[in-house]
């Protein structure tokens, strides 16, 4: 058999695995996954390496496989658990007393206007985009260094309003966003707000520029996911018990009112001076989510952030 069975071999999902450290494994145990995973991947080295390709080389593309397991579960699955946040504890139609979705124009920043049940089926297109975008984005980032190296459309300096840029065509990378807008597109049923993507031009200038855009979702959710989670382990000091039972009403209403205030307010088309850079535009819903970030020391719940380890959202939470 040629190298390429060694994706059918079984061994395979042990070799490529990734050994999380998440609390709720025993250091025996992830040491002992972790020998399981070195074994296979040395098995599978020796059984396949031949004259074409020698072991080290089909273990490097194990480890290449590997790291593309640990970026999903960074990247993907912070979008993944915000969706299941949206989904679980909102109903789409009829929403809960305090907890109404809706925005309207000129409100709060929100360029947008939006029922309560249009809401939710923005940002649940807008989140599951970033999904698609996060599960595909090995793909995209050979397609936009191909899109970079192209000697066919080289690049133009210009200043684009942020700067001297490379501003160049990224025909590749477009047509890879098609084909992912049009699987969330199929996925939600109906789009709203506008299906534009912005690529080689002043909003984003390049290939290059459209990656760095898209791997800061991971950035913008991880902080939110991590607090949300770590609540309970918060409650069991009495002290901040108190604190979050008088002044948010409990655990289960502070994540509700976390969320409705990033599921409104991330995707209200604010953070820029006119529609073209921000509104609802595919990279325009990135804006308004930086946007929110931004105003994070100003929302009543950001110290319980803080309780939380939380220190920015481009950096790692304290202990």
């Amino acid at each position: 058999a040629g190298a390429e069975a060694v994706l059918y071999d079984r061994l395979v999902t042990t070799a490529t695995r990734e050994i999380l450290a998440d609390g709720r494994k025993s250091r025996h145990t992830l040491n002992m996954e972790s020998k399981e995973k070195h074994r296979a991947i040395e098995a599978l080295g020796k059984k396949y390496g031949n004259r074409r390709i020698d072991a080290e080389e089909i273990k490097l593309c194990l480890y290449s496989i590997g790291d593309n397991h640990s970026f999903l579960t960074s990247n993907r699955d912070p979008v993944d658990k915000m969706i299941m946040y949206l989904t679980r504890l909102f109903d789409p139609h009829n929403p809960e007393e305090g907890y109404d979705l809706s925005i309207s124009g000129g409100a709060g920043g929100a360029r947008l206007s939006h029922s309560h049940e249009k809401q939710f089926a923005y940002v649940l297109q807008s989140l599951t985009l970033w999904r698609e975008i996060a599960h595909d984005m090995f793909r995209l980032w050979c397609l936009s260094e191909e899109d970079l190296l192209s000697e066919d459309k080289p690049y133009e300096l210009r200043d684009t309003g942020q700067g001297l840029q490379r501003v160049q065509p990224a025909g590749r990378v477009s047509n890879a966003m098609r084909t992912i807008l049009h699987t969330t597109q199929t996925k939600v049923g109906t789009w709203i707000g506008s299906s534009v993507v912005h690529l080689g031009d002043n909003n984003v200038p390049n290939a290059l520029v459209f990656i760095d855009k898209y791997t800061q979702v991971s950035s913008i959710l991880n902080p939110i996911v991590l607090v949300l989670q770590r609540l309970p382990e918060l409650c069991k000091d009495p002290n901040v018990e108190e604190y979050i039972r008088n002044g948010f009403g409990g655990i289960e209403k502070l994540r509700k009112d976390i969320l409705i205030d990033f599921f409104r307010f991330a995707f209200d088309g604010s953070g820029a001076d006119n529609f073209f850079d921000a509104g609802s535009c595919i990279d325009g819903r990135l804006t308004s989510a930086w946007h929110w970030c931004q105003q994070i020391a100003n929302k009543p719940f950001y110290p319980v952030f803080k309780l939380a380890g939380f220190a920015s959202f481009d950096g790692e939470f304290q202990k």
